[in-house]
């Protein structure tokens, strides 16, 4: 038993070796494990954890503050050590979190970033929740454009296609000016410029998060336009400051929020929103909304492209229009049974100052 352990692990680490040695093109610096041991001192300071590992907060001898990933036991032989090195290791770019270097010796794995001081998204879109930390309107839709433009970069400014297929709250880091981040690509994949479709074995993803094309083949192909959905969906979060499927207290039910909004702009009624605001971040925040609507289409060639959802959101409101039906798929319309939202009060989009 010992023997096969060992066995697999050493098939693991000689496969990321072979991956580095082939690689050697690569900006990140490669660290030994003394070196994280030092620039964590010890792992003090645990920043959080995650599916993938646990993150710490460390410093480089040069002075930056850093988060360091200790990778945890690799169900994919080291798979996602490898789609974190060759992605985000060979770019460099505002919206995107800055590989600073990797460390491989033995079983052990890390990944060093760029230290995010603002930590993740989700503790300020669902603040109400958990803190009383919160966000302007100007700050929410200022940080929807920047993850825009990241994964816009990821799928059409590299040499190379890269699938991100995990987009959630979490995944997205705030710098100390709330300039976000796309993070956490264990789950990438890349593909030629000449082909944006890939071939998967099983889904992907955060369940609230994954496109339908994952589960369902006959919708449609596996694209760049499943990062889309993923985005719709955090669009959404962020618009409306709580998460997509809300549990109604008075009598446990649920309410699918995209469903609900869409139903009312199609019958012409007015979201409300916080009476604090300017006409202007009342109308970012609704332009938020229906830009969501088009990025969350059940079916891929029906949902607009990362580049049409920014030209959506920094044209002018009066030009959007509203897709005329949303359709769901089974565990979306799971939430809706027994209660399409007609009769209750409306969720309104509002913000906390």
């Amino acid at each position: 038993m010992v023997y096969k352990w060992r066995r697999r692990h050493l098939s693991m680490y000689d496969g990321i070796e072979d991956f580095l040695q082939s690689h050697n093109n690569l900006m990140p610096i490669r660290y030994s494990y003394r070196d994280i041991m030092k620039m964590t001192k010890g792992f003090k300071e645990k920043l959080g954890e995650g599916g993938f590992g646990t993150v710490y907060k460390g410093q480089l001898c040069s002075g930056p503050f850093v988060a360091v990933k200790m990778l945890g036991q690799s169900k994919s032989n080291g798979q996602d050590f490898i789609n974190e090195v060759a992605t985000i290791g060979r770019i460099h770019r505002v919206n995107v979190v800055r590989l600073i270097g990797f460390c491989v010796q033995g079983t052990r794995r890390a990944l060093i970033y760029d230290f995010m001081s603002n930590g993740s998204l989700d503790k300020y879109i669902f603040s109400r929740e958990t803190t009383n930390v919160s966000l302007s309107f100007t700050q929410i839709f200022d940080i929807s454009l920047g993850i825009a433009r990241g994964i816009e970069y990821l799928h059409q400014g590299c040499d190379i296609h890269i699938l991100h297929f995990d987009i959630k709250p979490h995944n997205i880091l705030l710098d100390e000016n709330f300039i976000p981040k796309v993070s956490d690509f264990g789950l990438a994949r890349s593909c030629t410029l000449d082909n944006s479709l890939v071939s998967l074995t099983a889904a992907r993803g955060t369940m609230g998060y994954i496109a339908p094309e994952l589960f369902y083949k006959n919708i449609g192909r596996v694209s760049s336009k499943s990062d889309v959905y993923s985005f719709g969906m955090l669009l959404m979060e962020m618009a409306n400051q709580r998460k997509n499927v809300k549990t109604l207290t008075e009598n446990s039910s649920h309410i699918y929020l995209p469903l609900w909004i869409h139903k009312q702009l199609i019958k012409g009624n007015d979201i409300k929103i916080d009476e604090l605001v300017t006409k202007e971040e009342s109308e970012s925040i609704k332009k938020m909304v229906i830009v969501a609507l088009w990025c969350i289409q059940l079916k891929p060639s029906d949902r607009s492209t990362m580049s049409q959802a920014i030209e959506m959101l920094e044209g002018k409101f009066e030009c959007l229009q509203i897709p005329t039906n949303l359709h769901l798929y089974p565990q979306q319309q799971e939430c809706n049974n027994n209660n399409d939202g007609a009769n209750e009060t409306p969720p309104s989009l509002t913000l906390p100052r």
